[in-house]
Formats: structure tokens, C-alpha cells, sequence
């Protein structure tokens, strides 16, 4: 049967020190919460549950999960409690429920396929996840006795015997959802926090002589919860190294992995090429053959096949047709539209603009708001002035015109096919076709002028 998955998510967060509550802290680019939620789609559950809490509304619309249903804890008194607040969805439950926490990143859907697969086989009341931990400070210790788990002591109810036990808890688990339902109010809170805890369902189980059983997750990072920044550095490091690993077994080159980030809804093409210090982050789509140089960084966008972006580019809400290539020192923001074998050179922005196939702008310009034709020549420090201090207005450049180096386009304005832009040119009316358009101040020379100047100074 289906399971029903119940995620705690109401926490602040206290250690990680910060006004965002902890399960919207970004890793690999996705809210902590996210992961898990992704983990917890891929074990097909009949309905997830978020308990929510501290910044509730924020967290809803953080999620990219339409099928959840939310409830809130409005006090925070334990684990126990938050998973009381979804009761009448543990009622309903078919299957078993699966309890998880919002800090576990790290978490894949395969574990939590054998935590159901072992509680459906072992007919236990409550199957929890542990892990072996070579610093156990702060988790819950796993307590063993000749008939498995015995229980479970926190950090601070522990022993000193207690807190050299290396077995602990990941707070992951599967019920049975009449016992659940059933423990759930006999749940006290006699310890060091005066919280409900939901580990003590294992004693009740026990007391029960109801079945508890017990996955010891082969590795320990899977499991880890985040609850510092230095917790999700390490998560930040873990996923890099998974993502990237993906990427290059499906034969995308990295020059160097560490400093690579690939987030988790990036698609990469093969013999892809990704230089040191490259960032591909959001949705975006890069084709095979392409290459990144270092330094770079491409959020939701599209790139084709044999792209090249060159050093120190930046890439936002694009889309780049293949044979294109872009910088170095570009800058393409949202709304940029490059054609097939375009160029987009040193220091050039391009906002809300389509730039034909074979047109290229090597150096120094500014192109925004603007539908750029085929093979059309932009020279250095041309800039579309698009903006009159109230609203923006299009510039259109046609098929084959030449715009000469430090022209403006005072928009809105057509340049039409094949005309030519003299350099230097202020162009505020449409040029026709294979027009000449030239806008300059005349030129005068003195001849001697200067040197007059220098001797009139030195006689001061």
C-alpha cells in the first residue's frame, strides 16, 4: 500500500542563527525542504503532510509540490506533537506512515523505499532509520538490547555510559498507522526539554510487545540533519559531489569538480565542457558540445549545441541558438535571445533583445529592448537608448545593417536593411533602407592652436 508521508517542517532553526527559518535555507539551489519532499515523491505516496510552523506562508510557497497538504503547529513543543498536528491524515491512512524531518537533505528516495520495504516485511509497529556516527554529539543515541532497539535517549536525557554509544537516530520513521494514532496521546514530556517526544513510541511499542525494527543506513551523510551553517556547507559539498559525479558518468567534462556547481534541476548535454568556479544554476538546459570558461555563471536558460561562453560571463533567462558565442565579460539578462552563430563580445549587455543569426556586437555595447535582423554589424559602444525616464521603448536594427562604433539609438526608432550607421551618429528618426545616416557636429582645425596655448602657459 501506499504510504502516507508526514514532513516536520515548523522549526526557526535556532543554531543556524538566522531570521529564515531553517527549512528555506538553500542547498545545491533548492530549499532544504524541497529535497526532502523530492526524496519523499519517489516512494509514490497516497498524500504528504507538511507541518508547518515559523514562517508557514513562506514555506508553502517556497515548495514546488501541488499535491501536499499543509497543517500548522503554532507551539513548537516536540516531535511528538508536530506529527499529532496531522492526526486526521493518519487516520485516514491506508498504508504506512512515513514520519520525516525537513533538515535531511541528503535523503534518497531508495532508502526510504527499504525503511517501507522492512517495516512491511518485519510487521513492526514503528521502523526507524540509524546511522553510525563518528561524532554522535547532539543526535539521539540508539539503544540496543538482545532483541534490537530498545529505545531511544536524546542528548541531553543521556547518560554518560549513553552518549558513548556511536548508533543514532536519524529521526526517519515508518508506523503502523492505528499504533501510531494510539501513541500519540499517551506520549509524555518527563525530560531535560519538556517536549513529546516521538522516539518514545519505541518504548511503547516494547511495552506493547509490539515489533520494532531497525535500518542502519550504510551511509551516514544520507541521514545527516542540518541544523548550522556548517551542517549545510557540508550538504552543500555532498551534493555537489553527487550531482557532478552524475553529470560527468554521462560524459560532461569537468576541469575541476570542486569548484563546479551544477544545480539539482540542471540538464546537461554530452562533451559538455565546464571550466573551474563555473555556476549552472535554476532550470537551465545546456546542449551538447558546449563550452563554459571559468568564472561564469547561467541561471534558467537555454543553450543549444556548441555553444561557447567565454570567462566571467553572465547568463540570466536566455536563450542561446548553437554556434553562438558569448563573451568574455558578457552580461545577457533576462529576456535575451541569441541567434545561431551570433557573437556577444568583452563588456556587451544585452536586456529584452533578440540578436539574429550571424550578428555580432564584439565589444562595449549596450542592446535593450531591441530586435536585432541577421548578420548585423554592432560596433563598439553602441547603446540603444531605450528609456525616457517613464517608460522603455523598442529599437529595431534589420537585416545587414552596419552601425558604427559610439552610435545612440535614441528609441523608439527603425534602422531599416542594409542601412548604414556612421560612427559617432546620434539617431533619433527611422533610417530608411540602405540608407547612410550620419548626425555629427562638424569638425573645425586651427592650425597652431596649440602650440599658441603651450607658450601662453609657460610665460605665466
Amino acid at each position: 500500500m501506499k504510504p502516507t508521508v508526514v514532513i516536520l517542517a515548523a522549526g526557526l532553526g535556532t543554531r543556524m542563527k538566522s531570521a529564515l527559518a531553517k527549512a528555506l535555507h538553500p542547498v545545491a539551489g533548492l530549499p532544504l525542504i524541497q529535497h526532502v519532499l523530492n526524496a519523499a515523491s519517489g516512494t509514490d505516496p497516497e498524500k504528504i503532510v507538511l507541518v508547518l510552523g515559523h514562517q508557514s506562508d513562506r514555506v508553502r510557497n517556497a515548495v514546488h509540490e501541488s499535491r501536499v497538504e499543509i497543517v500548522l503547529q503554532a507551539e513548537q513543543l516536540g516531535t511528538g506533537h508536530a506529527v499529532r498536528q496531522a492526526k486526521e491524515a493518519i487516520a485516514a491512512a491506508a498504508g504506512p506512515v512515513l514520519v520525516l524531518c525537513a533538515d535531511t537533505p541528503l535523503l534518497t528516495s531508495g532508502t526510504l523505499r527499504d525503511v517501507i520495504e522492512l517495516h512491511r516485511k518485519s510487521r513492526a509497529a514503528v521502523t526507524l532509520i540509524t546511522a553510525q556516527a563518528d561524532d554522535p554529539f547532539g543526535y539521539g543515541r540508539v539503544v540496543r538490547g538482545k532483541t534490537g532497539v530498545m529505545r531511544v535517549v536524546e542528548e541531553k536525557d543521556a547518560t554518560a555510559a549513553q552518549k558513548k554509544i556511536k548508533e543514532v537516530n536519524a529521526g526517519i520513521y515508518c508506523f503502523d498507522p492505528k499504533f501510531l494514532l494510539s501513541s500519540l496521546d499517551r506520549l509524555g514530556k518527563n525530560n531535560a526539554q519538556g517536549e513529546y517526544y516521538l522516539p518514545d513510541t519505541i518504548d511503547l511499542a516494547r511495552k506493547k510487545k509490539r515489533g520494532v525494527a531497525a535500518l542502519r543506513c550504510p551511509e551516514p551523510d544520507e541521514v545527516m540533519g542540518v541544523n548550522s551553517r556548517v551542517d549545510l556547507s557540508r550538504a552543500e559539498a555532498v551534493l555537489r559531489r553527487r550531482i557532478n559525479g552524475r553529470w560527468m558518468a554521462e560524459g560532461v567534462t569537468m576541469l575541476d569538480p570542486g569548484t563546479t556547481f551544477v544545480g539539482t534541476g540542471v540538464s546537461l548535454g554530452r562533451d559538455v565542457v565546464l571550466y573551474p568556479n563555473v555556476r549552472i544554476e535554476g532550470n537551465t538546459k545546456i546542449g551538447d558540445g558546449s563550452i563554459v570558461y571559468p568564472g561564469s555563471r547561467i541561471v534558467d536558460s537555454v543553450l543549444a549545441g556548441s555553444v561557447t561562453v567565454k570567462d566571467c560571463s553572465v547568463i540570466e533567462e536566455s536563450n542561446i541558438a548553437s554556434g553562438a558565442a558569448i563573451g568574455p565579460f558578457a552580461h545577457l539578462r533576462p529576456g535575451s535571445v541569441i541567434g545561431e552563430g551570433a557573437r556577444i563580445g568583452n563588456f556587451v549587455e544585452i536586456k529584452k533583445t533578440t540578436i539574429g543569426a550571424g550578428s555580432k556586437a564584439n565589444h562595449l555595447a549596450y542592446l535593450g529592448d531591441a530586435t536585432v535582423g541577421r548578420d548585423v554589424n554592432v560596433g563598439a559602444g553602441v547603446i540603444t537608448c531605450n528609456y525616457d525616464g517613464y517608460e522603455k521603448h523598442r529599437t529595431i536594427i534589420e537585416d545587414g545593417v552596419f552601425v558604427g562604433s559610439d552610435a545612440q539609438l535614441v528609441a523608439p526608432v527603425t534602422i531599416g536593411k542594409g542601412a548604414l550607421i556612421a560612427a559617432g551618429a546620434t539617431i533619433t528618426r527611422d533610417v530608411p533602407a540602405d540608407a547612410l545616416a550620419i548626425s555629427r557636429v562638424p569638425q573645425h582645425i586651427r592650425e597652431g592652436f596649440a602650440g599658441r596655448r603651450r607658450r601662453l602657459r609657460q610665460k605665466k
